[in-house]
């Protein structure tokens, strides 16, 4: 309730108060009533006068100038363009972060291997090659003809000559077929007389045209014809002749009886077919053929008709002198090889064909051979391989040639240059062409050491 109010209803209770009060009474109440009511007015106006001094509670906004429309837009423009390159930039952020989780993940798939460079060997006047002892001559034996093995006359390690005879066939069928050829002969030749006779007779009779052309023309026809039968039942005959005479297998050259598959009472079929099953393996061993391949850095000092010799582990310190017979006039593209026969002649058949042989070549040149441990070698179907790290850090699967082993380390003669990076315990699942990363080598290592741990069993 305001002052004023209050002020208001108060003389109306003092009223009150003093029309029941006594009359005494009631004039001192009046008069403080009155010093009351003073003072409050008073007091009103001093309120009254303040409020009028004193400053409104909400203040309003100063008044500033629009912004002029061209500014407005290159605040905008300028805005936009701070938007954008901050839209550009992180979209660069996020490419380059993916760029480099992707380059990572590639990195982290290639397979890390440790490489060493092949040591080079001094380099020497004889050329040592391995190589096998072949038969100068070999060949199976098949029949010719069918029927049962009656007897065999010379076994396994039989020395024959040319000609001689070697089993013995017996061929009950084609013996009947031979009979029936010939009695088939003689009714053609019975047939071929009549004919004859009988053209002979019309052209007599022709001659006083008691017959036509055409009759006697026929007559002469049908000898003609007998003559051909003749002739087919002969080649027929000759055939089964021939046949007869292979009951009998000789043998084609000198060698040796180096199999014997069949024994008597065997049935005997025709040809190396399916059907067919060998006889005799006959090789000429004298003299023999030793194949080796030469590197290609010593191709061009193996010469035709040079003189080598070749040794056998069984006949340590004999030296078996041969002949450079003939090679390939061509490098295998493979192996870079050149493939070369030797011959050896073996008068007394002390060599055997299938033999390991070592062959030596004099080339005296300075070819440089290299060296590799034996734990970088991979054997797979296409031979002996090592993988070879390349400028670009793939690999390559590359053929060797190995000449002689010194238990840790294999000396190579062909396919590998001191300067290759050749990986050292490579995985199975390596293939040609595979990028890898190449470790990098521990300081102050020694030669032939790699910077990784070494295999149980590989070359230090």
């Amino acid at each position: 309730m305001s002052e004023e109010n209050k002020s208001r209803q108060l003389p109306d209770a003092q009223r009150m108060q003093s029309a029941a009060a006594p009359p005494q009474q009631q004039s001192e109440s009046e008069e403080h009533h009155l010093g009351v009511q003073a003072q409050r007015d008073e007091e009103i106006e001093e309120i009254q006068k303040r409020s009028k001094h004193q400053p409104p509670a909400i203040q309003r906004p100063p008044e500033v100038p629009p912004a002029p429309p061209r500014r407005a837009l290159t605040i905008v423009g300028i805005m936009l363009l701070v938007l954008l390159i901050a839209g550009g930039f992180t979209m660069l952020s996020r490419m380059s972060h993916e760029r480099a989780l992707a380059k990572e993940t590639e990195r982290e798939t290639v397979p890390t291997v440790a490489v060493i460079n092949p040591a080079a060997e001094k380099p020497d006047e004889d050329l040592i090659l391995p190589g096998s002892l072949q038969a100068y001559e070999e060949s199976p034996i098949y029949a010719r003809t069918n029927g049962y093995l009656v007897k065999w006359y010379k076994d396994i390690g039989s020395r024959v000559t040319k000609g001689e005879l070697l089993a013995k066939i017996d061929t009950p069928e084609v013996d009947q077929e031979l009979n029936q050829s010939r009695a088939t002969r003689q009714q053609t030749v019975a047939q071929m007389e009549l004919a004859k006779i009988s053209a002979d007779r019309w052209e007599n009779l022709r001659k006083t045209d008691s017959v036509s052309a055409q009759e006697a023309d026929q007559q002469t026809s049908g000898y003609k014809q007998a003559q051909a039968n003749l002739a087919a039942a002969d080649a027929n005959v000759r055939r089964l002749e021939q046949l007869e005479g292979f009951k009998e297998v000789y043998a084609p050259f000198t060698g040796v009886l180096t199999k014997r598959n069949v024994d008597p009472g065997a049935l005997i079929n025709a040809g190396a077919g399916a059907a067919g099953r060998e006889l005799f393996d006959l090789a000429r061993v004298d003299p023999l053929r030793v194949y080796t391949s030469v590197p290609q850095a010593y191709a061009p000092y193996i010469k035709v008709g040079a003189k080598t010799f070749v040794t056998l582990q069984e006949f340590p310190g004999q030296k078996f002198a041969a002949t450079v017979a003939r090679t390939a006039e061509a490098i295998d593209p493979a192996t870079r090889t050149l493939l070369t026969e030797v011959d050896v002649p073996n008068k007394d058949g002390r060599l055997l064909p299938g033999s390991f042989g070592v062959v030596h070549f004099a080339v005296g040149s300075n070819v440089n051979k290299v060296t590799v441990p034996v734990n970088t070698m991979l054997f797979r179907a296409q031979g002996a391989q090592v993988a070879v790290v390349g400028p670009d850090n793939k690999v390559q699967l590359r053929a060797i040639n190995i000449g002689r082993d010194y238990g840790t380390t294999l000396e190579i003669l062909g396919g590998l240059t001191p300067s290759d990076r050749i990986v050292v315990n490579p995985a199975d699942s390596l293939e040609d062409g595979q990028p890898v990363n190449v470790a990098q080598p521990q300081p102050n290592r020694q030669p032939g050491q790699t910077g990784v741990s070494q295999q149980k069993g590989g070359a230090a």
